[in-house]
C-alpha cells in the first residue's frame, strides 16, 4: 500500500511538471525564439521549461480618453520603454519560478532516494517509459500548435504590414487632396474677387455709355431738325432754281433765235456779195473722233461732227487741237455762265448747251465711246486771276445707264493739286432728280448740277458758275478742292478725253 502511493505521488509530479510546461507554451502565442528558457538536470535527464509572461498587456494610462473627433488614419506610435519593462518584468518572475523548479526539484529527489530502494527497477522503468511518452506526445503536440501559431501570427503580421502600408498611401493621398482642394479654394476665391471686379467695371461702364447714349440722342434731335430745316430751305431754292431755269430756257430759245436769223443774214449777205469769204463747212464732214480730224489735216480747234460708234446717230462737238498735241474731244466746257448746269437725268444723257459755248456732251455718247476703247481724261483748270494747272488720269471710263454712268478712272498724274479732287473709281452719276450719292443729303441739290457725288466730294465741275475770285465763291459753285481749296472760284474748265493709243 505504502509503495504505490509513493508510485502515485511521484508520477503525479513528473505528470504535474509535463502539464505546467504544455500549459505555459500554450499560454503563449508570441514566437518561440523570443521566449525564456529554463532548464533542470536531473541526472541524465535534463528538463527545459517554458515560462509564462504575464505582462504582454499593458495597462492603460492615467490620461487614456475616448474621443468622439473623428481622427485620420495613422500607424500607431510605437512605445520604446516597454521592452525594457518588459525585460524587467519577466526576469524577476524567471527568477521565482527558477526557485519554486529547484525547491519542487529537491522534493521529488527526496521522495524518489527513499522510495526508489522498495520500487522495482523494471516498473520503475516501465512507468517512466509511459509518463515520457505521453510527455512527448504532448510536446509534439504543443510544438505543432505553437508552429502553427507561429504560421497564423507571421501572416497576421504581413496583414498588419500591407494594411499600415495602405493606410500611410491613403494618409499621404488624402493629404494630396487636400493640399489641392486648398489650391483650389484659394483659385475659385480669386476668380470670385476678379469676376465682382469686372462686373463692378461693367456696371461703370453701362453707367457711362447710357450717359453717351443720351448725349447722342439729344445730338441727334438737333441733327434732325437742322436737317428738317435743310429740306426746307431746299425745296425753297429747288423753286428759285426752276424758276431761274425757265428763264435761262427762255434766253436759250431767244439766243438761238437770235443765231438762226443772224446765220440767215450772212447767208444773204453772202448770195447779195459774192466778194464776201464764205466760212469753210467742215461740219458737213463726218468722223470717228478728234485724232481723226486732226489726221485729216485740221488742226484747228473748232466744232466738228462726229458718229457714235457702229451707228448711225451724230453728234456735234468742240476738238481741242492745241493743248498738248491735240485730238481732244471736249465732253464738257464752262466759260461764262451762260448755259444752266443744274439739269435732270435725262438731259444730262443726251446732252445739253452749245459746243462752241458752255455744254453738257451727254453721258449716253462718253459711254459709247469709252467702251469701244482705251480714252485719256484731262482737266484743264482757269481761275480769275490767270492761273492754269491740269489734272490727267490715265486710264477713264463710263458704265452704261443700268449702271448710273458709273466712274472708272485711275492713274493720276498733273499740277492741280498733289491729290486727286476727282471722284474714286465706282461712283455713280446723280441728278437733282435722280440721286445715287453715297448722303443722305442728296449732293445733286445741296451742291446743284449732275457730277459723280461721293457723299458730295471735294469737285463738282457743273455747279453754278460764279462771277469774281474767291471771294464770291460758294458751297455750290464750280470747285476743285486740292488745287487751291474749296473757296477759290474757277472761271473756266474743260473735260477732254482722247485715246491712249495715239
Amino acid at each position: 500500500m505504502e509503495k504505490s502511493i509513493s508510485i502515485s505521488f511521484t508520477d503525479c509530479c513528473v505528470l504535474l511538471t509535463l502539464i505546467q510546461m504544455a500549459m505555459f507554451v500554450s499560454m503563449k502565442e508570441m514566437d518561440i525564439s523570443k521566449k525564456h528558457h529554463h532548464k533542470v538536470q536531473h541526472g541524465p535527464c535534463s528538463y527545459t521549461f517554458l515560462l509564462p509572461e504575464i505582462d504582454n498587456c499593458q495597462s492603460p494610462s492615467t490620461d487614456f480618453h475616448v474621443s468622439n473627433t473623428l481622427q485620420r488614419d495613422a500607424p500607431v506610435q510605437p512605445d520604446h520603454h516597454w521592452p525594457s519593462k518588459k525585460l524587467q518584468e519577466l526576469e524577476s518572475i524567471t527568477e521565482n519560478n527558477t526557485q519554486w523548479l529547484q525547491k519542487l526539484e529537491t522534493f521529488i529527489q527526496d521522495n524518489i532516494r527513499g522510495e526508489m530502494g522498495n520500487v522495482q527497477p523494471s516498473v520503475l522503468q516501465n512507468q517512466t517509459a509511459a509518463i515520457l511518452e505521453i510527455g512527448t506526445n504532448i510536446l509534439t503536440e504543443t510544438a505543432e500548435k505553437a508552429r502553427k501559431l507561429t504560421d497564423v501570427e507571421t501572416q497576421v503580421l504581413n496583414q498588419t504590414s500591407r494594411l499600415e502600408i495602405q493606410l500611410l498611401e491613403n494618409s499621404l493621398s488624402t493629404n494630396k487632396l487636400e493640399k489641392e482642394m486648398m489650391l483650389q479654394t484659394q483659385e475659385i476665391i480669386k476668380l470670385r474677387e476678379k469676376n465682382s471686379f469686372l462686373e463692378h467695371k461693367v456696371l461703370e461702364m453701362e453707367g457711362k455709355h447710357r450717359e453717351e447714349i443720351e448725349d447722342l440722342k439729344s445730338e441727334k434731335l438737333q441733327v434732325d431738325e437742322i436737317l428738317s430745316k435743310q429740306s426746307t430751305l431746299i425745296g425753297d431754292l429747288e423753286q428759285q432754281i426752276d424758276v431761274a431755269t425757265l428763264n435761262n430756257s427762255l434766253l436759250q430759245r431767244q439766243q438761238m433765235a437770235i443765231l438762226e436769223t443772224v446765220g440767215q443774214l450772212i447767208n444773204m449777205v453772202s448770195q447779195s456779195n459774192p466778194d464776201i469769204p464764205v466760212v469753210p463747212k467742215e461740219e458737213q464732214m463726218i468722223f470717228r473722233d478728234c485724232v481723226d480730224v486732226y489726221k485729216s489735216g485740221l488742226t484747228s480747234s473748232g466744232v466738228y461732227t462726229l458718229r457714235f460708234p457702229n451707228a448711225t446717230t451724230t453728234v456735234k462737238v468742240l476738238c481741242e487741237m492745241e493743248i498738248s498735241g491735240g485730238g481732244w474731244i471736249v465732253i464738257q466746257h464752262r466759260k461764262d455762265g451762260s448755259v444752266n448746269f443744274h439739269r435732270d437725268w435725262k438731259e444730262y444723257k443726251e446732252g445739253f448747251g452749245s459746243p462752241s459755248g458752255e455744254y453738257w456732251l451727254g453721258n449716253e455718247f462718253i459711254y459709247q465711246l469709252t467702251s469701244y476703247g482705251s480714252y485719256v481724261l484731262r482737266i484743264q483748270l482757269r481761275d480769275f486771276d490767270g492761273n492754269e494747272a491740269y489734272s490727267l488720269y490715265d486710264h477713264f471710263s463710263l458704265g452704261s445707264e443700268e449702271q448710273n454712268y458709273r466712274l472708272q478712272v485711275r492713274g493720276y498724274s498733273g499740277t492741280a493739286g498733289r491729290t486727286s479732287s476727282f471722284s474714286s473709281t465706282g461712283t455713280e452719276f446723280s441728278t437733282k432728280d435722280v440721286d445715287n450719292d453715297r448722303c443722305s443729303c442728296k449732293c445733286a441739290q445741296m451742291a446743284t448740277g449732275g457730277w459723280w457725288f461721293d457723299a458730295c466730294g471735294p469737285s463738282n465741275l457743273n455747279g453754278i458758275y460764279y462771277q469774281g475770285g474767291h471771294s464770291t465763291a460758294k458751297f455750290n459753285s464750280l470747285k476743285w478742292h486740292y488745287w487751291k481749296g474749296p473757296t477759290h472760284g474757277l472761271k473756266t474748265v474743260s473735260m477732254m478725253i482722247r485715246p491712249t493709243d495715239i
